[in-house]
């Protein structure tokens, strides 16, 4: 077993929050249908509470199917339900105004998106994987979960998602992270499976005399360059490999956030091995 990541640990405090006031057991799903369809921005955004068919008419779904999903939202005790002129009205509740809007700085619609279109799906396998005792990654995706990323970055909306809540994690946790210790004697910096540069810039915020080296899949760094702008900064790269066998660069200091929990023991093992040995002698 591994640790969670402290993102899938804010996560979960956030689902036992909203099961424990609502005693709904199926929450996930509505969790998600709702977040994918922009009923919390949509209501984050109203100047007033609306009721189900302005909901409908203004995401552009059926009446019916929004009625029955707003008022199951309500039962979760996301969304507050109050009749005015014999008419059901619906606004968001303190919760999903905090952590399922888009525009929150606590948002975790995102991590949601992507765990709905990710290892969500394999808790439909629930059982077995109790009797075999292994993850269940090649029924869900038809790879093994060496592959998994693979898999992943096939899909259009998932690495959204996944670069949306990298930038989030970078705004709310970055800075904080990047106090906890002084850098200034590590002036070059590899963020090992850095995805869109969230810590990178992060960390260029913190020590501008930096220069900082992204080395992610090739999948994840050509998408990072085709669909997300940045500014152009000389003092952040991006480098393709596998961090499991390509060379890596030589930097003064080695970052894995967010990447060690997605591997066994021992490909964790190996990897840190190839990270001590890629840093410069007296360096970390």
């Amino acid at each position: 077993m591994h640790a969670p990541s402290p993102r899938c640990v804010r996560l979960s405090v956030v689902l036992k929050r909203i099961k424990a006031e609502s005693g709904f057991c199926r929450c996930p799903e509505v969790l998600f249908a709702a977040c994918e369809l922009g009923v919390f921005d949509l209501l984050a955004e109203a100047p007033e509470a609306l009721g189900s068919a302005a909901v409908a008419a203004r995401l552009g779904v059926s009446s019916r199917g929004t009625e029955l999903l707003l008022d199951a939202c309500v039962s979760l005790k996301l969304l507050q339900v109050e009749v005015r002129r014999e008419k059901a009205v619906y606004e968001s509740t303190e919760l999903a105004s905090t952590y399922l809007a888009r525009a929150s700085p606590k948002s975790q619609q995102d991590m949601l998106l992507y765990t709905a279109r990710t290892t969500y799906l394999c808790w439909g396998h629930l059982a077995t994987a109790v009797r075999d005792g292994k993850n269940q990654y090649l029924k869900a995706f038809g790879v093994p979960s060496e592959e998994l990323f693979t898999v992943i970055y096939r899909s259009r909306q998932a690495p959204f998602f996944f670069f949306g809540l990298a930038e989030r994690w970078r705004l709310q946790r970055g800075n904080i992270a990047g106090r906890g210790w002084w850098l200034s004697p590590f002036p070059r910096v590899c963020d090992l499976g850095g995805g869109s540069r969230a810590l990178a810039k992060a960390c260029m915020s913190l020590y501008p005399g930096s220069q900082v080296t992204v080395f992610d899949i090739p999948d994840v760094v050509q998408m990072a360059k085709r669909h997300f702008s940045f500014l152009e900064d000389e003092r952040i790269g991006f480098c393709e490999g596998d961090f499991f066998k390509d060379r890596l660069p030589e930097p003064d200091l080695c970052i894995l956030a967010r990447a060690l929990h997605d591997w066994t023991g021992e490909k964790c093992s190996h990897l840190l091995g190839r990270t001590y040995q890629a840093c410069k002698t007296g360096r970390r």
